[in-house]
C-alpha cells in the first residue's frame, strides 16, 4: 500500500509538471526557465516545525556527547546551520552499547511475549502518524528533499513498514526436526543480541524503519549512528519510541561522523550482529572492521547502478516519464536509481528528445514549495561531486542535452541534466553519481544489452520496459540484480525484500528475509524414552 502510494503519488505530481508546461515540451527559451530560474529567485518558506532533540539518546535519556563536542548539521536549501548536535565517538558508543547489553540481558523486552513487544511497535505506528508533519518537515528541512515526498509518501511508509513488522513479532517460530533415532529435535530462533546499525543520509526515516523494525520483531536491543549530515529525525522518531512505552536502553541513538562513531561501533566487541547502509567503499571498511574485531555478521545494502532498459516496442511517452522518475527521484540521490538509460536503437532519438523535454520541465525550488519535483543536492560535498562528473562527461565527449550547471546562486541546486551518446565505458556510464544526472545509452539488441547492463561491479536493481511478456521474462531472470522492476520501478513495499548481488551489498532487507539479519538458530536435541512415534 505504502508503495503504491508512493508511485501514485510521484506520478500524479510529474504528471502536473507536464500539464503546467503545455505545449512547451520541445524545448524554447520559456521551458529552460522553469528549472533555471526557480532556486534563484523564489523565496524560501520557514518550515513549520522546531528542532527539539539534537542530544543522544543513551539508556532511555538524551544526554550530551562524553567530550562535550557538537557539529553542525544544514539546511541544503542554503548551507546555513540548522542546529548543533551531540558528536559522538568512542565512548558515547561504548556507553550505548552498555545500556543495550544491559537491556539484553537483564532488561524486559526480550522477556516480553512477542504479542506485548508488538504491541509496543503499533503505538509507534500511531504516534508517527500522529506527528507526521512535523517528521516530513524536518525531514525536508534536513534533507531536502520535496515536502510532499516526505508527508505524503515516506511518512506513511514508515509507519507501514513498523505495522508490517509488528505482525511479524509473534509469527517467529522454530521448527520440530524428524531425526534418525529415538530423539527429539527442536530448532529455537532466538534474538541476535545487540545490533549495532548505521543507516545513510538519503532516506533517514525509512532506513531507520528498514534497520529498527525488524531488529525490534525479533526481540533485540539496539545501537544506531545516524548519518552525520540528517541526525535529526531519528532523534524525535526515538523520542516517540519512548512514548510508546519502550523500554530504557533497548533504542540507543548516537551522532556523529563515521570514523569516529561509526567505526567504533563496527569494531566494538560486545555488537553481535551489524547492519550497514551506505557506499560501497565504506561498506569495505565495516566489513573489515566487524572481522577484525569478533567476526559480528554483518548486513550491507550499498552503491548500485541500476540499468533501465527501454525495448523497441515501448510506449515512448510512458518510457521517458517513467526513466525520468527512476533517476530524478529524490535528486537522484537514490542507490538503484535508474542511471544507465539503455534504449532501443529504433525508438533511441525519439526518447532522447523526449527525455531533454521533460528535464527541461522539471520543477526545481525550494522543497517546501507546493508543486516542486527536486530540491537541494544534501550538502557541498555531494553537490560537487555531481558537478565533476557533469564536467566529465562532456569531456568524455558525451552530448549534453540539457542541464549540466548549477542553479541559482544559494545553496546546492543542480540543473537536472541528461546526458545522450553515452559509452560504457564513460566515467558517467560505470560510476555512482548520486544526482540528477541521466545518462541515455544506445542498444540493439537483448543479447547485447544484458551482456551490457551486467558488465558492472554493481547489482543492485534494474528496470524492464516492454510490453512483451517473453522479454520480460528473459530480461528478469539474465539480470544479475536483487531486484528488477517491469514496467514500474521503485515499488518499496514493505513485504518486498531489498538487496543487492556483487558489490552491491549482503544480506536482504524488508520482507520476511530480514528476519534472519537478527536472529540465531539453535537446534535443541533430547533423548526419547519409548516413544510411541518418531
Amino acid at each position: 500500500m505504502a508503495a503504491r502510494r508512493l508511485s501514485s503519488l510521484l506520478t500524479r505530481s510529474l504528471s502536473a509538471s507536464r500539464l503546467l508546461s503545455s505545449g512547451r515540451n520541445h524545448g524554447g527559451g520559456s521551458s529552460i526557465s522553469r528549472f533555471s530560474t526557480a532556486a534563484a529567485v523564489e523565496e524560501l518558506i520557514s518550515p513549520p516545525v522546531q528542532i527539539n532533540y539534537t542530544q543522544h539518546l543513551i539508556n532511555g535519556r538524551f544526554v550530551d556527547a562524553a567530550s562535550g563536542r557538537t557539529f553542525p548539521t544544514y539546511d541544503p536549501r542554503t548551507g546555513d546551520v540548522l542546529a548543533h548536535v551531540a558528536e559522538g565517538d568512542a565512548e558515547d558508543i561504548n556507553r550505548a552499547v552498555v545500556a543495550a547489553r544491559k537491556a539484553f540481558d537483564e532488561g524486559l523486552w526480550p522477556k516480553m511475549t512477542a504479542y506485548e513487544r508488538s504491541k509496543i511497535l503499533l503505538r509507534f505506528a500511531d504516534l508517527v502518524e500522529k506527528h507526521n508533519d512535523e517528521l516530513a518537515a524536518l525531514e525536508t528541512w534536513n534533507c531536502g528533499k520535496p515536502y510532499e515526498q516526505s508527508a505524503k509518501a515516506e511518512l506513511p511508509m514508515l509507519a507501514r513498514l513498523f505495522r508490517y513488522y509488528a505482525g511479524w513479532a509473534d509469527k517467529i517460530h522454530g521448527l520440530t526436526v524428524p531425526a534418525d533415532g529415538n530423539y527429539h529435535v527442536q530448532t529455537l530462533h532466538e534474538p541476535i543480541g545487540v545490533a549495532g546499525q548505521i543507516i545513510p543520509w538519503n532516506f533517514p526515516l525509512i532506513m531507520f524503519a528498514w534497520k529498527v523494525g525488524p531488529a525490534l520483531a525479533c526481540g533485540n536491543t539496539i545501537v544506531l549512528k545516524t548519518a552525520e549530515q540528517t541526525p535529526l529525525t531519528a532523534l524525535y522518531a526515538a523520542k516517540l519510541f519512548q512514548e510508546a512505552g519502550l523500554p530504557p536502553g533497548v533504542l540507543n541513538v548516537v551522532s556523529g561522523y563515521g570514523p569516529t562513531a561509526g567505526a567504533a561501533l563496527a569494531s566494538h566487541m560486545d555488537v553481535d550482529k551489524l547492519a550497514f547502509t551506505g557506499s560501497t567503499q565504506t561498506g569495505k571498511v565495516v566489513l573489515e572492521l566487524a572481522a577484525r574485531s569478533n567476526l559480528k555478521p554483518v548486513t550491507l545494502e550499498l552503491g548500485g547502478k541500476s540499468p533501465f532498459i527501454v525495448c523497441e516496442d515501448a510506449d515512448v511517452d510512458h518510457a521517458v516519464e517513467l526513466a525520468h522518475f527512476a533517476l530524478f527521484f529524490n535528486q537522484g540521490q537514490c542507490c538503484c536509481a535508474g542511471s544507465r538509460t539503455y534504449v532501443h536503437e529504433r525508438v533511441y532519438d525519439e526518447f532522447v528528445e523526449k527525455a531533454k523535454a521533460r528535464a527541461l520541465q522539471r520543477s526545481v525550488g525550494d522543497p517546501f514549495k507546493k508543486g516542486v519535483e527536486q530540491g537541494p543536492q544534501i550538502d557541498v560535498e555531494q553537490f560537487e561531486k555531481v558537478l565533476r562528473y557533469i564536467r566529465a562527461g562532456i569531456d568524455g565527449n558525451a552530448t549534453l542535452e540539457c542541464g549540466g550547471e548549477r542553479l541559482g546562486s544559494k545553496g546546492f541546486f543542480v540543473q537536472p541534466t541528461v546526458f545522450s551518446n553515452v559509452q560504457d565505458d564513460m566515467l558517467i556510464a560505470k560510476d555512482e553519481i548520486f544526482g540528477p544526472v541521466q545518462s541515455i545509452l544506445k542498444f540493439k539488441d537483448l543479447d547485447e544489452v544484458v551482456r551490457r547492463a551486467n558488465t558492472t561491479r554493481y547489482g543492485l536493481a534494474a528496470g524492464v520496459f516492454t510490453k512483451n511478456m517473453d522479454v520480460a521474462n528473459a530480461l528478469s531472470r539474465a539480470l544479475r540484480v536483487g531486484t528488477v522492476w517491469v514496467n514500474c520501478f521503485d515499488v518499496f513495499d514493505a513485504a518486498i525484500p531489498f538487496g543487492g548481488y556483487k558489490m552491491s551489498g549482503i544480506g536482504r532487507e524488508k520482507g520476511i528475509y530480514s528476519l534472519n539479519n537478527y536472529l540465531q538458530v539453535k537446534a535443541v536435541v533430547m533423548p526419547l524414552k519409548n516413544p510411541a512415534w518418531l
